[in-house]
């Protein structure tokens, strides 16, 4: 007997003797009991290690539940790469809101009260999408009155002049301006100078 039958336990396929081919089997019983038992090894550590993971979840998992009627904030992170109230990337909200609780909607979800300007969005969300609004209503700062520049400075609007004084500096006068400005916190009075 050849050695290469002796190693392989079938007849050696050279072109010489191409025709005649021996019964051949794609894979020995052996390797096949094997490779099964690795691949049930695995399946069973996969299996230990989602269990581990979903374990270490369930301690931080709380039931959330809301009213109807509750307020709560929407999170807005499933639309990316939509340009979403007017800002984009880091200075996107990640909450918007309060919204109104219409309907529960089985168990996980509910059905908000949505303004208009937000019809385009179905109005049924997951419970992992909200948060309660723990503020009242006359907290709530909307976005449509936030301006920002280029500059991302908020935007302030002066709303009267309320003094004027001309100082004379060597060979130029300056005239000082105490401006009443329209902010986001509220007013607040600043000076401004402006060269004659």
């Amino acid at each position: 007997m050849p050695p290469y039958e002796l190693l392989y336990g079938r007849k050696c396929r050279t072109p010489v003797c191409w025709g005649e081919v021996g019964p051949r089997e794609l894979a020995h019983r052996d390797i096949v009991t094997i490779t099964n038992e690795k691949i049930n090894l695995v399946q069973a550590r996969l299996k230990a290690a989602q269990d581990r993971q979903k374990s270490y979840m369930d301690k931080r998992r709380r039931p959330i539940e809301f009213q109807v009627g509750d307020f709560v904030m929407l999170k807005v992170s499933p639309w990316k790469g939509v340009i979403r109230f007017r800002k984009r990337g880091k200075l996107s909200p990640r909450f918007i809101g309060p919204f109104k609780i219409i309907a529960r909607v089985g168990q996980v979800a509910y059905r908000l009260e949505l303004p208009d300007e937000l019809s385009g969005i179905h109005n049924t969300f997951h419970v992992s999408y909200l948060r309660k609004c723990l503020t009242d209503e006359t907290a709530y700062v909307p976005l449509d009155e936030i301006e920002i520049d280029s500059k991302l400075n908020y935007v302030a609007r002066p709303i009267t002049i309320l003094d004027r004084k001309v100082k004379n500096l060597r060979n130029k006068d300056v005239v000082q301006v105490k401006v009443k400005w329209e902010h986001r916190k509220g007013r607040i009075l600043l000076g401004s100078p402006k060269k004659k």
